[in-house]
């Protein structure tokens, strides 16, 4: 039958035979000789030999001692290599990655699921970007993107998690003050949330055969935290994702037979995942979290 033993063991057995003492055992490994004699005797009884006999002057290797000496000393080889690989894979785990996303996915979408890899992958610290520019992957001002387009650069790893649908909204204390809109055309008789430089809502209507200026939106802002803001504080009729208005026990969603186009997300990183993995972790996660909640 094999001996059955405890291979940590090996390292105070080494220790022992090269120091020839416990005391210098102790010292190397930098722990009590009580705690290495007890190892050498485990490992004894554990083997069933005797390795060392004890004299005035020290430890004396006993024959069965030096012959396990080669096979031990490759076991602790095999186990340092083990311990610098795992060593070196935990330096790429740790560190830090930026990740940029619009206003909303940023505010609103993304610090619940943070906060929850934090708690899967807490060696990873995360930067995050709120802007609704499109960082540039290939210029690293950001190593993994949440886009609302498709990323046109072949040097990027894009994945599409899904569509977000948009509806109209409006805060209870607005209905009570200006009545609900029954039909799209009757939006043009309400005030307006939309954008200030950005003429995307303007085009949306025209497609629908609404034409409206800037000036038809009686509050604006380039800044999609301002919207959502206003629309909370009953300024006006706002178009938001509905992962945002849903959750919202006080915003109503109208006009349901307007069929406004879904935007698709895409989570975008810099083919550097290949050779990262601290960012394909963050990859992956995000991967599988975005796409339950949008």
């Amino acid at each position: 039958m094999t001996p059955q033993f405890d291979w940590q063991l090996i390292r105070s057995f080494l220790a022992a035979l090269d120091a020839g003492s416990l005391l210098g055992a102790a010292k190397v490994l930098k722990t009590s000789q009580p705690t290495v004699g007890r190892h050498v005797a485990d490992l004894e009884s554990q083997l069933g030999v005797v390795l060392f006999e004890r004299t005035g002057r020290g430890l004396q290797p006993t024959a069965v001692a030096l012959s396990l000496a080669e096979s031990a000393r490759a076991m602790e080889a095999g186990a340092l290599q083990l311990s610098r690989r795992l060593s070196s894979t935990q330096a790429q785990v740790q560190g830090t990655v930026r990740i940029t996303a619009s206003q909303p996915v940023a505010n609103y979408l993304l610090p619940p699921i943070l906060a929850r890899m934090r708690e899967a992958l807490p060696e990873i610290q995360i930067e995050l970007v709120s802007s609704n520019t499109v960082s540039n992957l290939l210029r690293r001002e950001a190593d993994i993107a949440v886009r609302m387009v498709q990323p046109e650069q072949g040097t990027l790893v894009a994945k599409k998690l899904g569509n977000v649908t948009v509806g109209v909204y409006a805060h209870k204390s607005y209905m009570a003050k200006h009545g609900a809109p029954q039909l799209p055309e009757d939006l043009i008789h309400h005030a307006l949330i939309g954008y200030d430089a950005e003429d995307v809502m303007i085009r949306g209507f025209a497609n629908y055969g609404q034409v409206l200026s800037k000036e038809s939106f009686a509050l604006r802002s380039d800044d999609l935290t301002v919207q959502w803001q206003a629309l909370l504080a009953g300024c006006g009729i706002g178009f938001v994702a509905d992962y945002m208005g849903r959750n919202q026990s006080n915003l109503v969603k109208l006009l349901p037979m307007l069929m406004i186009p879904p935007l698709p997300m895409w989570l975008a990183v810099h083919r550097e995942i290949r050779s990262s993995q601290r960012i394909r972790m963050v990859f992956d996660y995000l991967s599988k979290a975005l796409p339950a909640v949008i």
